[in-house]
């Protein structure tokens, strides 16, 4: 018996770990933003018809709802958006650079192991390879649970710092910080020829509480996004106000998928990205506020 017994011992010690070397998942992932707070700058606007607000909306649905693939191993992960056909006659390169601030865009490539990730981005007819170590996620593990596409899934939550560069992250003014802006602004002899612009309705917050759902079904340190270092493969995520939620699961699937970093474009921290976003956003904003107003941003995004 033992003569039978120890070589199907190894056998299986190496079918394991062989069986680990080749796992590989892909999940999918259905993201939306809430829209709310920027709908109520159209109620009530009368030079707004119908028709016009109907169109606005659906736009911003195709930009605030998105569909992403990601294809993870062990150590390993890449999370790209669902490509999908541009309508015709839409502003595609404004489109382009709203999706890559809202969450879309590129390849996220995150490995686990050596804690990094890289991602490409196009911003303004430039490509951006941006290279940096995975954010730490002090990750507070709690007991509550509940069913996410068959699978039991634990809560965990985390207080980050909001990102610069994500435009999900930013929020309407509360009414009274606008008060306090137009009563410094009254005593300028101009205030009534001053135009209304929408980079100063809006604000970011410093800090951003994020609550995850993981599964240990699923033992991978994964997730969307950037988000990851949690005992099993996060299936949901919600800032408080987009939600990032899992659709659909499939382990060990024949087909394989390459999973390997983006390698074009500048290569660039995720701070300097974020501080290039942050400066080109002034400046649209200082547009905005010359003659022409948000015509003239259309414009330049357009380019």
């Amino acid at each position: 018996m033992k003569k039978i017994f120890l070589p199907i011992t190894i056998l299986l010690v190496v079918l394991t770990s062989h069986a680990q070397k080749n796992f590989q998942g892909m999940a999918v992932y259905e993201s939306k933003t809430s829209t709310s707070d920027f709908k109520k700058r159209f109620e009530g606007n009368k030079e707004m018809t119908p028709e016009m607000q109907k169109g606005i909306e659906e736009r911003m649905k195709k930009m605030f709802e998105k569909t992403f693939i990601l294809n993870f191993d062990k150590q390993t992960s890449i999370y790209k958006e669902e490509e999908k056909l541009d309508t015709p006659g839409q502003n595609g390169g404004g489109m382009r650079i709203m999706s890559n601030m809202l969450g879309g865009g590129g390849t996220y490539y995150k490995n686990v192991k050596d804690k990094d990730y890289t991602v490409d981005k196009e911003f303004m007819g430039k490509e951006f390879l941006i290279k940096d170590s995975l954010k730490i996620y002090n990750w507070a593990m709690e007991s509550e649970t509940k069913i996410i596409g068959g699978y039991t899934c634990y809560k965990a939550t985390a207080v980050i710092a909001a990102s610069k560069s994500d435009f999900r992250n930013f929020r309407p003014k509360k009414d009274e910080d606008k008060k306090v802006e137009i009563k410094l602004d009254s005593s300028k002899t101009d205030v009534k020829e001053k135009k209304t612009n929408f980079m100063d309705e809006i604000e970011l917050p410093k800090e951003v509480t994020i609550t995850a759902w993981y599964t240990p079904e699923i033992p991978v340190n994964q997730g969307p996004e950037g988000y990851w270092g949690l005992p099993g493969l996060i299936l949901e995520v919600n800032d408080g106000k987009t939600i990032i939620l899992c659709s659909k699961v499939v382990l060990n699937a024949k087909d394989k998928v390459e999973i390997k970093a983006p390698a074009n474009g500048k290569v660039i921290s995720q701070k300097e990205y974020d501080d290039t976003i942050t400066k080109k956003m002034e400046e649209f904003r200082q547009m905005n506020q010359g003659p022409g107003g948000g015509r003239s941003m259309e414009i330049r995004m357009s380019r």
